[in-house]
């Protein structure tokens, strides 16, 4: 361990690579005793393998036993510094990768990412970027948007909509998006669906959108802003979330931003990534590398760290593995509202392999659906019924 610890000194770090190794050596200096106690056997010699093996070693391999309760908010700091690395590292390469190997890269990671669930997302939201927001059924806004909640059937939204940038935490922004979607759908407007997008099409997009906080108490942040653009046109902008922004920043050599940077957004970001060489190269020579292309600006959104945890930790998959709803559970089924209801139970009627006689039960169905049972569920079990 203490070769290991000492390792990146030997290193030719940059200035930004030293500062954050010396940050994560005062963190390991009050754990020193705990990690002296891992084997280490592997001894990366590039940084970026270093912090993923430190983190290995601190994590997984150290005795969680022989902790003091005052070493454990350390062993977090230590943690979160060294996650926060890595992704810095990884977002750097960026900066220099060519298009192979930023493709390459998502492949190679594709299990660790949850790649094929947030294909669907994009994929389910590029069928529905054309209606107006308010417009959109609750679920589908919730969906565009970025926040979860429980009325999201996994059946029907077979992924976790809180993938690039999640806004749960925006909840002024959720309020005045539900009452006034109308006002976000006219800053939306001045970002076209096809072709190139200005500087003047996203200055009017902000003017918009702060107008439509005026007369509120609510304060117009960027960070939800970036999300309806990104979802809006995902080869043009790059969603940012204030948990990850560091890293983002630093990646690409620019002060952070604030939550109201909304002219720097343009240029440090939108424009930073625009200028990149795999950006500019991006083309694809398959199925995959088609669907990257498509959504090419939040492939910075891959490059953050992710572990053997980030796919099971998706909301998607942890209402799929819910346990079904018990009849003397104390808690309330999440009721729909009949066009919500409707519209979803239309959808999966529409399959294929729906027969006639299923189909003929659209108004039973949809009843169960707004009483909060799920729509594949609500299938399901009229087909056992009635053959």
């Amino acid at each position: 361990m203490k070769k290991l610890l000492i390792s990146p000194s030997k290193m030719a770090l940059g200035e930004q690579e030293s500062q954050i190794y010396q940050n994560i050596l005062k963190q390991a200096s009050e754990l020193s005793l705990n990690l002296m106690a891992v084997k280490v056997e592997n001894h990366p010699e590039d940084f970026l393998g270093w912090c993923y093996e430190l983190l290995s070693a601190s994590k997984d391999r150290i005795n969680y036993d022989l902790l003091e309760p005052q070493q454990l908010p350390v062993l977090k700091k230590l943690h979160d510094q060294l996650t926060s690395a890595i992704s810095f590292l990884q977002l750097k390469t960026l900066r220099v990768a060519p298009w192979p190997v930023i493709s390459m890269f998502v492949e190679q990671h594709k299990e660790l990412i949850a790649l094929d669930e947030q294909l669907r997302l994009t994929t389910y939201l590029h069928s529905i970027r054309e209606q107006a927001l308010k417009d959109m059924i609750p679920e589908d806004l919730l969906a565009f948007s970025g926040k979860h909640t429980a009325t999201l059937d996994p059946s029907t939204y077979n992924f976790d909509v809180e993938w690039f940038a999640s806004t749960k935490s925006a909840k002024g922004f959720h309020q005045m998006l539900a009452d006034l979607p109308g006002a976000f759908d006219d800053a939306l407007a001045n970002i076209p669906l096809e072709g190139d997008v200005s500087e003047a099409d996203y200055q009017q997009f902000v003017v918009a959108y702060l107008l439509a906080f005026n007369g509120s108490d609510e304060k117009p942040t960027l960070a939800p802003a970036t999300r309806l653009l990104a979802m809006r046109r995902p080869d043009v902008f790059t969603p940012i979330s204030n948990s990850r922004l560091d890293a983002l920043c630093a990646a690409l050599g620019i002060t952070k931003l604030n939550n109201r940077d909304f002219e720097r957004y343009w240029q440090d970001i939108v424009q930073s990534i625009h200028a990149m060489s795999w950006f500019k190269m991006a083309n694809g020579s398959n199925e995959l590398e088609e669907q990257l292309v498509s959504i090419k600006a939040l492939l910075p959104c891959f490059f953050y760290y992710a572990d053997a945890s980030t796919a099971d930790n998706s909301n998607y998959i942890k209402l799929l593995n819910k346990p079904k709803r018990s009849t003397t559970s104390a808690g309330k089924p999440q009721r729909r509202g009949k066009e919500s209801a409707e519209i979803l139970v239309d959808r999966a009627l529409a399959a294929d392999d729906i027969p006639e006689h299923i189909r003929s039960k659209r108004d039973s169905i949809i009843s169960e659906v707004q009483k909060g049972r799920g729509v594949n569920e609500t299938i399901s079990l009229m087909r056992t019924i009635f053959g």
